[in-house]
């Protein structure tokens, strides 16, 4: 049976169920709008493109006598149409309803009109009058994929009903990032919040020891992982989306929502990177004082969410893995031999266990870059507070180095090598202030070995998200990641590494376009 929701709502909530389906709303999708004249149908079709063009307060035209109103948005493309002129289904054949559910989704009134064009993913809306005039019947039925996606939106609006911060919320979709979250942004709200929608993931097959990627690799397996780490670096000043409401099993929170001046973002607008930059740094600096002592007394609070782990040798070698298993096939068209995938992971094994002999150990966020950070400066005080921090739950215990390189060597958009230097630093000058025994060559060896890494990591991902995702936008980012991995096997240290590069990707194949 498909998933069916009933409620009787007024026109508000008539317009936040909109709202709602709105957030999954996909390409290929059809939204049949069942009623009467006066039922709603119109109106909760307005709000679902008014939310979808991101636009609360926007006039939307009835398509009443033009029968069909397109809207091309970043999201995806729209077609609202209205059958109610029609006799014969013949003459909504004639509209193009098929072809324009290809290129977007299709909200239509009086479907059935056209039974045989609804399309096979569908969301059924259902609009009677009640006898008081305020109130309507709504009835949501899935079809398709639509079946499991409006069993999601039930358990969101339960949710947020259960939440007194999402009283009377406006909810607008927010872009989300390559991962399976989804965000929206709830406004009209006492203080400005955040929906995190992470329903809780399948693992996937077995890749090495009956264990899969994300296992070995220690990815965050929920919610309760982001309100661990949040709380965590709550404690320490620094600057975290604040935690509202959680239903860990369920995979949904209310966070804080700290705003939409992303780093990279405010660097398109033209915003100078250095002292955005300069402040992240002072963050970091801050954030190693939460060393692995710290984060063990966490784990060991009762009552926390969920525990922090440690950036072991398994994690970093699956990382690697990637470019092999995702980056070669996609240069060279073919699965990589047996042959230069044990010389590489002998190339790694010696650093791998030098980075691992480092007591140098502190809260790594991993994810330290600009999508990932707010630029705040009308909290004014320190220059850390002026940094917000986001997406930082497959945080683990392992060396301050990889958020600095993590930062210093953005792979979205290029710093330059002279504020890399200077910024490299301002951050080793400000820890041997509070460490006077500070190893400033073992931190410049640990910070070129795991930017060497990270960005070879990332290589394999932004390859993957192309082969397995359908993602090719990451492409453009790859010349960028191997001039980072240049400056880092130049490192002497890393000769024996950098030959592995230079044997297998020459420069004529580094910036080669990909086989695929």
């Amino acid at each position: 049976m498909p998933t069916r929701i009933n409620r009787q709502v007024d026109e508000p909530a008539l317009c936040r169920l909109a709202e709602l389906v709105a957030l999954k709303i996909r390409v290929g999708d059809t939204i049949a709008l069942h009623g009467d004249l006066g039922a709603g149908k119109t109106t909760f079709a307005r709000a679902l493109i008014r939310a979808v063009l991101g636009d609360a307060q926007g006039e939307v035209p009835s398509p009443t006598f033009a029968l069909v109103q397109t809207y091309d948005t970043p999201r995806l493309d729209l077609a609202h149409i209205d059958l109610y002129r029609l006799s014969h289904e013949d003459e909504a054949r004639e509209l193009g309803i098929e072809e324009l559910a290809t290129r977007g989704a299709v909200i239509i009134e009086w479907p059935g009109r056209a039974p045989s064009l609804l399309g096979v993913n569908r969301l059924d809306i259902m609009l009677t009058e009640c006898a008081d005039a305020d109130q309507r019947d709504i009835a949501l039925e899935g079809h398709g994929t639509w079946d499991e996606r409006l069993h999601r939106l039930d358990e969101i609006a339960a949710f947020l009903e259960a939440a007194p911060e999402a009283e009377g919320a406006r909810i607008a979709y927010l872009q989300g990032d390559a991962s399976a979250r989804a965000y929206a942004r709830l406004t009209e709200t006492k203080e400005p919040l955040i929906l995190m929608d992470w329903p809780p993931q399948p693992d996937g097959p077995p890749i090495k020891n009956g264990l899969p990627y994300s296992r070995i690799a220690h990815l965050a397996e929920g919610t309760a992982a982001f309100e661990s780490v949040d709380r965590l670096l709550a404690s320490a000043g620094l600057v975290v989306p604040g935690i509202h409401a959680t239903d860990h099993a369920r995979g949904l929170m209310l966070i804080g929502d700290l705003g939409d001046h992303v780093f990279g973002s405010e660097v398109a607008k033209g915003r100078p990177l250095e002292p955005m930059w300069t402040a992240a740094t002072d963050a970091l600096v801050e954030l190693c004082r939460i060393d692995a002592a710290c984060v063990e007394a966490w784990n060991a609070t009762e009552g926390r969410a969920a525990p922090i782990r440690t950036y072991d040798r398994g994690a970093y070698e699956i990382e690697i893995a990637l470019l092999p298993d995702w980056y070669w096939p996609l240069m060279y068209g073919d699965v990589i031999p047996e042959g230069p995938r044990a010389d590489l992971e002998a190339a790694w094994r010696p650093v791998l266990d030098r980075i691992l002999a480092d007591p140098h150990r502190s809260l790594t966020l991993r994810d330290y870059h600009s999508p990932n950070l707010l630029w705040l400066p009308e909290r004014g005080g320190q220059s850390a507070g002026q940094v917000g921090i986001i997406d930082f739950q497959d945080a683990l215990v392992g060396h301050p180095a990889f958020d600095l390189v993590s930062l210093l060597e953005d792979a979205r958009l290029d710093v330059a090598p002279e504020i890399e230097d200077r910024l490299f630093a301002h951050y080793v000058a400000a820890v041997r202030m509070r460490e006077p025994g500070f190893d400033e060559a073992a931190f410049s060896f640990a910070y070129a070995a795991l930017g060497a890494q990270r960005n070879t990591k990332i290589l394999g991902i932004f390859a993957r998200l192309w082969k397995r995702d359908g993602k090719p936008q990451y492409l453009r980012h790859i010349p960028r990641l191997w001039r980072y991995l240049e400056r880092n096997l130049s490192h002497p240290d890393l000769a024996p590494l950098a030959n592995w590069y230079s044997t297998h990707f020459p420069p004529e194949v580094r910036t080669a376009a990909p086989a695929a």
